[in-house]
């Protein structure tokens, strides 16, 4: 196998192409999966029942870190499980806005402020069954069990419960900070549940989707990769009949019903997360602003200032936003 510069150099050791043999224009060329009938019919009443539910935030501990007030909370998910989170806010004065922060599929074990300007409150979700703070509750926490679970049943799949549990984090944010502009931030696995999610909450105002995750399936199922769509993959070879409820959890479907601005950090080169369904998820929005990264998931020479790049671009997308 012969990978294409600047790949070959960068990562002589890689298993395969991450690239796939796409090109930037033909990446630039895949288009999102149209909605099955009824898909956002179905969002909506997902929207209005957790609406119903008491997110309840119960503070747990409060300490000072980074000159911020941190605490942890726990809230309400969509059927009742309580999940915690971190909550940040300004150590004096009023914040400003709101950021629900998602995160990759490796838990969160802190929280990141590089996204989070001084005066913004945020709430640091973490998803129901992963670490460090909701091991196991909710989902089973091993990431090849927790992306099948519930894979039969549009109502119990996980990643419309991680999705719809973002809005009862939204909700306790607000119960603990006050009614706030909410901005999303999210990442690989938090980029595609915010896609998920976004549409559906006329809270929120933009978004920072990162290597965004679960966009466009007909490409990821075609394709083999290190994340959690080759544990998808392989089940939909054997159980094919799974592939029409994916249908109802695609990023670059849902995020088509935003109205919002949305950015999409989008990567050339991901053995994680297949570029091609980054980058459906970026076509797909519609107000959409596109950062082309070289590499996702992975180190590379210059990936430190590309990161800090796409920290401040990120940052100035907010203000941008919230400016409006």
């Amino acid at each position: 196998m012969t990978l294409p510069e600047p790949y070959a150099t960068w990562f002589p050791d890689a298993a395969f192409d991450g690239s796939y043999g796409r090109s930037e224009a033909d990446l630039r060329a895949v288009r999102p999966v149209p909605a099955p009938p009824g898909f956002a019919a179905l969002w909506r009443r997902w929207r209005s029942e957790a609406a119903a539910v008491d997110a309840a935030p119960v503070v747990l501990s409060t300490t000072e870190e980074q000159g911020r007030r941190v605490s942890v909370v726990e809230h309400s998910g969509v059927d009742g499980v309580r999940l915690r989170a971190w909550v940040v806010q300004p150590l004096s004065g009023s914040a400003r806005a709101g950021v629900v922060h998602g995160h990759g599929y490796g838990g969160r074990d802190a929280v990141d402020l590089a996204r989070v300007p001084d005066d913004v409150a945020a709430i640091y979700p973490v998803a129901r069954g992963l670490g460090t703070l909701n091991a196991g509750i909710g989902a089973p926490e091993p990431t090849p069990e927790h992306v099948l679970a519930g894979i039969d049943d549009p109502e119990r799949y996980v990643l419309g419960l991680c999705a719809r549990d973002l809005w009862l984090a939204a909700d306790a944010l607000i119960a603990l900070v006050g009614d706030l502009p909410l901005y999303y931030v999210g990442e690989s696995f938090g980029g595609g549940i915010g896609a998920l999610a976004l549409p559906w909450d006329d809270r929120f105002v933009g978004a920072t989707l990162i290597v965004p995750s679960f966009g466009q399936y007909d490409e990821r199922l075609a394709v083999p990769c290190l994340g959690s769509g080759e544990t998808v993959r392989q089940y939909v070879q054997r159980h094919p009949e799974a592939r029409e409820v994916l249908r109802w959890f695609d990023a670059s479907t849902s995020i088509g019903f935003a109205e919002v601005p949305v950015r999409v950090e989008a990567a050339l080169w991901d053995q994680y997360v297949p570029p091609q369904g980054q980058f459906a998820v970026a076509a797909g929005a519609r107000e959409g602003e596109l950062a082309v990264l070289p590499a996702g998931h992975a180190e590379y020479p210059g990936s430190t200032a590309v990161t800090a790049a796409a920290f401040r671009d990120g940052r100035a997308h907010l203000e941008r936003v919230l400016a409006r």
